[in-house]
């Protein structure tokens, strides 16, 4: 079954698209962008930006509610401790990052190919996360089913600009909660070796997860590696709540990667102005680092910010507006003065389909990301609705966007063959380049080809079906997972893995019944 009119003539120009590519697509691990990150903020400009954040950490304090353990450790490294009220002294919770939190850091993958690098000139693209719900054109919007998860981990694994499996890709609500995660980590492993995340939920979730990757990788490698990558996000405005908190410290403890990653609704969840908001972002984001730090110096972290306006008729949380680009180019600068990798960004969108204000409220997002110098895209993929949906033509749409920033990223070729003169001195002045040899020898990588924007004539594209980007992105992930192949896992750690999977899920009371 396809959606609309896909499926109005078989291959055309799909499969002769698609035949095209295959020569000349090759994945990698992680972008390396050469362009200058674009600063929006002087020096002075910044420096009152981090007073700011400093004296909400001395005057204001941060809460770590119902976290004994933090309050502990913040008090006896020089915290002001009342109650669940933490209270930095000027730079304090900046030095306790600085002084053990590693600059930048490798994430391993299963597939050591695959294996990522957080922070310097480093991008990592992964598709979006947390939506209880999925979207197609042929079903509408529903519920996620492991069914779903698993398609989005095939999908992500298949696609050469997606670098990262994600984490909760989406909500398998078809499984119970408390053992769901399971079957989740299990995908990503599985069905994809590419890096992924753990499971946050909980803190045993995330002791869990990281009994499944010593399974995978092996106790002594993990102690020594970055193989997990999690979220952890504050309770803003200026909380870390005892969830998040125990995750972090799970992840920590095993040396594992965490982003401390404010979620911030501008306007409810912060002050309604882009420097009010990036120096909460800050403050909370030093905070809970600094926690980190505390349970295990030089376990990774990352700088995270996830910043949104908001529509002050309605409250609704809007995306693609100018005010939190600025948020995000200000939160880029700020990480790089701290010197610990960043995250934010991707292509984010309150549209509830795959629609023009989708591409330019994703565009208009994904531009400042990669301008920015962003390390690692959460939602780089898949967004719809606020977050509340994963697409399926929405992520393989977002995916050749992916495509175009892999191009861009690699800035302006000055080699003997990008300057072309050779070119130049044997072409005569008013003769045209379709013929000469400089052209026929880039005519495979001189310009990026998307698989799926049509270029062709209107009679063309009106023989072949009339079909929207939607329609083709419908055909096109079905291709995609019609032509899916599994990476290699070993049998006897599949197993392994399987049945420890399943002696945990039975120690659950009524596990029988």
């Amino acid at each position: 079954m396809t959606g609309g009119r896909a499926g109005r003539r078989g291959g055309g120009r799909a499969a002769r698209q698609a035949a095209r590519l295959a020569a000349h697509v090759e994945g990698v691990p992680y972008l390396r962008r050469t362009t200058t990150a674009f600063e929006v903020l002087s020096e002075e400009g910044l420096s009152l930006i981090e007073d700011t954040a400093d004296t909400i950490l001395e005057r204001v304090g941060i809460d770590f509610r119902e976290a004994p353990d933090a309050l502990d450790l913040l008090r006896a490294a020089g915290a002001d401790v009342d109650g669940e009220r933490v209270r930095f002294p000027r730079g304090l919770a900046r030095h306790l990052v600085r002084a053990t939190a590693p600059a930048a850091f490798t994430q391993v993958a299963r597939n050591p190919d695959r294996s990522v690098l957080f922070g310097g000139a480093a991008t990592i693209f992964a598709p979006a996360y947390g939506s209880p719900f999925v979207h197609d054109l042929d079903r509408g919007r529903r519920y996620g089913t492991i069914e779903d998860f698993r398609n989005f981990v095939k999908l992500a694994y298949a696609s050469p600009w997606i670098h990262h499996s994600g984490g909760t890709v989406c909500e398998p609500v078809d499984l119970p909660v408390h053992t769901r995660h399971y079957d989740m980590v299990y995908a990503h492993v599985r069905w994809s070796d590419k890096p992924f995340m753990g499971s946050v939920t909980h803190p045993q979730r995330a002791r869990d997860t990281v009994e499944m990757a010593r399974i995978v990788f092996g106790a002594s490698f993990l102690e020594q590696n970055t193989v997990l990558f999690s979220l952890i996000n504050a309770n803003s405005p200026l909380v870390w709540d005892a969830t998040m908190l125990g995750a972090a410290r799970a992840y920590a403890e095993a040396n594992q990667a965490v982003m401390m990653t404010p979620f911030v609704l501008a306007g409810a969840m912060s002050p309604a102005t882009v420097a009010g908001t990036c120096a909460q972002t800050l403050a909370e984001a030093l905070a809970g680092m600094a926690y980190v730090q505390l349970v295990r110096p030089g376990a990774p972290v990352v700088l995270g910010s996830f910043a949104s306006s908001m529509s002050m008729q309605s409250g609704a949380p809007t995306f693609g507006m100018p005010e939190p680009a600025l948020v995000l180019y200000t939160m880029a600068a700020l990480a790089r003065r701290v010197g610990v990798p960043f995250r934010s960004g991707g292509a984010l969108t309150a549209s509830k389909i795959p629609d023009a204000q989708a591409a330019y409220e994703s565009a208009n997002t994904m531009q400042p990301t990669m301008l920015a110098g962003v390390n690692f895209v959460l939602h780089a993929a898949g967004w719809l609705e606020g977050g509340l949906a994963m697409g399926y033509e929405k992520l393989v749409l977002d995916a050749d966007q992916l495509g175009m920033w892999h191009a861009f990223a690699k800035g302006v070729d000055l080699s003997p063959n990008g300057r072309a003169l050779d070119a130049f001195l044997t072409n005569e002045p008013g003769t045209h380049f379709l013929g000469h040899p400089h052209t026929l020898a880039n005519v495979e990588t001189a310009f990026y080809r998307s698989p799926l924007a049509d270029d062709s004539s209107f009679e063309q594209w009106e023989e072949e079906g009339s079909l929207d980007a939607a329609q083709r992105a419908n055909a096109h992930w079905k291709r995609m997972l019609s032509e899916y192949e599994p990476p290699p896992l070993d049998d006897a750690l599949d197993e392994e893995l399987r049945e420890w999977i399943e002696r945990q899920k039975a120690s659950f009371p009524g596990a029988d019944g």
